[in-house]
């Protein structure tokens, strides 16, 4: 009797998909925790009742905005989840439920579909594992960016009236001040004198840095408990609230929800005698103008963060180890100038870059400067012709690249117009999506035609031949002059005691060994 041998069938069951889901509400009212609630158990109950699905949680926020991603927990634990292979596929209300900002709604997709994650916005019917393109998807994104931006503006003209019928309330007193029952600024006492101890101490002669040394010597806590630094002084100094008035909207929110210090883009509100005051107004205006006398004695420029060049290295040597500047200092009684790092002279520890002569770098100049009269030939005149040849290369592939971006953006208007024929699109996001492709590719045809009259950065060869004429005409130099140094160097970098770079106004970079 012959036996067959019937082999065994190994059934492997399909890996089940992990089905996450997403829910998120703007505010944190009763009403809106309720909606949270109620999205949480629907999704629960439609993941659990398909048999083909995993389980793999509700991710959720509260009481959120839906514009900054980074600032959502939850959504950004779900991504975590993500990317440790927890999830597969994800549920979500909407595309406005997800994010309202464009940019980060598909910057989102794109980096979930890289590690083989899906969405489904059940609102809009899309599901990112089946787009034949982004398109579609970035077209409705921008209608949930709109919505916030109509909320937005609709919430600023509410602020905006609040601010003129003075109903407006200062969300966080500043120190020196408290809310009463009714939301009013009050007199905090024991912090109010510690604001006029401020003042005094201004007037009196100390600056700001030493001030909050005192503070912190006799353990006086700030409104959040952390230490006083001359920063916060300065806060507390410029102020107007302490006069009694509040000036409103002295930041604003921009188009991509970022804010900004208003300079003027925006209006602001003064409101007088909004509380009562803790300082008189005279001896606030003495006090700012007493900073303002102190800042011009240092020779800063308000707002730039620069000294002003009295000197010709001024602002001009930077530290190669620690990047700070240089900072002018004399020594022996006036005998000898030197430049030191400026991290270096506050502490030690943090930049060990030692000091360099004012002499040393000036004879430093003068040789590289020499060096280049001798060898023009050698170094100018090449160097100019290789600039010159890498540029017009650099511009035949920027060319390239922008030929491919209009062919990408007659691409994307081919795909609205289909939008648009099978009635997905109304007519007036098809017009405003079409005009904005229109007015790129405009863009993109005037970069080119621009590409093709210039053959070279005119700003570099313009420095370039300026520096070669001088080095060509004239005789080699025998003291530093800091008309030609301030004509043709940009800066110094430091690298060492020994070794110094002078980066020139044309690109080059020369180093120089000191002695």
């Amino acid at each position: 009797m012959k036996i067959s041998r019937i082999e065994a069938i190994n059934h492997v069951l399909p890996s089940k998909l992990k089905v996450a889901a997403y829910c998120r509400v703007s505010t944190a009212s009763d009403a809106q925790h309720e909606s949270l609630e109620a999205q949480k158990i629907h999704y629960e109950s439609f993941i659990r009742k398909n048999p083909e699905w995993e389980f793999a949680g509700i991710y959720s926020d509260s009481g959120i905005t839906g514009t900054k991603a980074d600032c959502r927990e939850g959504l950004q634990t779900m991504l975590n989840d993500c990317r440790r292979g927890k999830i597969s596929h994800i549920l979500t209300k909407s595309i406005s439920r997800f994010s309202r900002n464009t940019s980060d709604c598909l910057s989102l997709v794109r980096e979930l579909l890289d590690i083989g994650v899906t969405i489904y916005f059940e609102k809009e019917n899309i599901d990112t594992g089946s787009m034949e393109s982004e398109l579609l998807l970035s077209v409705l994104s921008s209608l949930a960016e709109n919505e916030s931006h109509s909320i937005s503006e609709n919430e600023k003209w509410s602020i905006r009236n609040r601010f003129l019928n003075n109903t407006f309330r200062v969300a966080y007193p500043p120190y020196g001040y408290q809310h009463d029952e009714n939301g009013n600024m009050i007199i905090q006492p024991k912090e109010a004198e510690i604001v006029k101890f401020i003042f005094d101490s201004l007037l009196s002669g100390m600056g700001t840095g030493r001030i909050a040394e005192e503070l912190e010597n006799r353990n006086i806590p700030t409104k959040r408990g952390k230490k006083w630094s001359s920063a916060s002084i300065l806060n507390i100094i410029k102020n107007e609230k302490y006069t009694g008035d509040a000036l409103f909207q002295k930041t604003y929110t921009d188009q991509h929800f970022k804010r900004h210090k208003n300079r003027g883009e925006t209006d602001s509100f003064l409101v007088p005698k909004h509380h009562e005051a803790i300082i008189s107004r005279e001896i606030f205006e003495k006090a700012n103008a007493l900073l303002a006398q102190r800042a011009t004695e240092k020779n800063n420029r308000k707002g730039s963060g620069k000294a002003q060049n009295r000197y010709a290295f001024s602002g001009k040597i930077v530290c190669g180890n620690c990047g700070s500047t240089f900072k002018r200092r004399i020594h022996d009684r006036g005998s000898e100038i030197t430049w030191c790092c400026k991290t270096h002279i506050e502490n030690i520890e943090l930049c060990e870059m030692k000091y360099l002569r004012d002499e040393t770098i000036k004879a430093a100049f003068v040789t590289m400067l020499n060096k280049l009269i001798f060898g023009s030939k050698q170094i100018l005149r090449p160097y100019l012709e290789h600039f010159i040849h890498e540029k017009s290369d650099e511009n035949a592939q920027r060319i390239r690249t922008l030929q491919e971006l209009l062919n990408q953006n007659g691409e994307k208007r081919d795909i609205l117009r289909k939008l648009r024929s099978q009635e997905i699109m109304d007519s007036a996001v098809f017009s405003r999506e079409v005009n904005f492709l229109k007015k790129q590719s405009d863009a993109y045809r005037i970069e080119i035609a621009s590409l093709k009259e210039e053959d070279s950065d005119e700003i570099i060869v313009s420095e370039i031949r300026k520096l070669l004429k001088f080095v060509e005409k004239e005789p080699f130099q025998e003291e530093f002059k800091e008309e030609l140094f301030t004509e043709f160097a940009e800066k110094i970098i430091v690298y060492d005691r020994h070794l110094i770079g002078f980066q020139l106004k044309c690109g080059l970079i020369l180093k120089e060994e000191l002695e």
